[in-house]
């Protein structure tokens, strides 16, 4: 899985959060001052060489719809941050996260409750 652009992350999350949509459909929801649609299609293809989207039409319109889940995206390259910088241990990112006063106590009693209760 390729690692994706700032431009091409933003692209996506508007794709993750729509489903199956055109172009068009995304750049009426970027916020202003929005890109040129050109821009925007650059992308799209980009997205599809990389296999994030896929496409097919509907009379003379592209529409896309993503090929990778949000969360497999994120679970992909959250392990990598956590093999590359963290000696591969979520241990040793929470603590970093709780020495860098980035996460409450009351934060990582969530947390605890998440792994206790998928686990049972």
């Amino acid at each position: 899985m390729d690692r994706l652009t700032p431009q091409e992350e933003n692209i996506m999350q508007y794709v993750w959060q729509i489903g199956e949509c055109a172009i068009k459909d995304v750049v009426d929801r970027m916020e202003k001052p929005k890109p040129p649609y050109t821009t925007v299609a650059s992308i799209f293809q980009n997205l599809e060489n990389k296999e994030y989207l896929t496409k097919r039409r509907f009379g003379n319109v592209k529409v896309y719809k993503p090929k990778i889940s949000e969360a497999a995206y994120k679970r992909h390259f959250l392990s990598g941050v956590v093999q590359d910088y963290f000696d591969n241990s979520y241990k040793e990112l929470v603590s970093f996260f709780a020495k860098e006063q980035k996460i409450t106590t009351e934060e990582l009693n969530e947390i605890i409750q998440l792994i206790e209760k998928n686990q049972k």
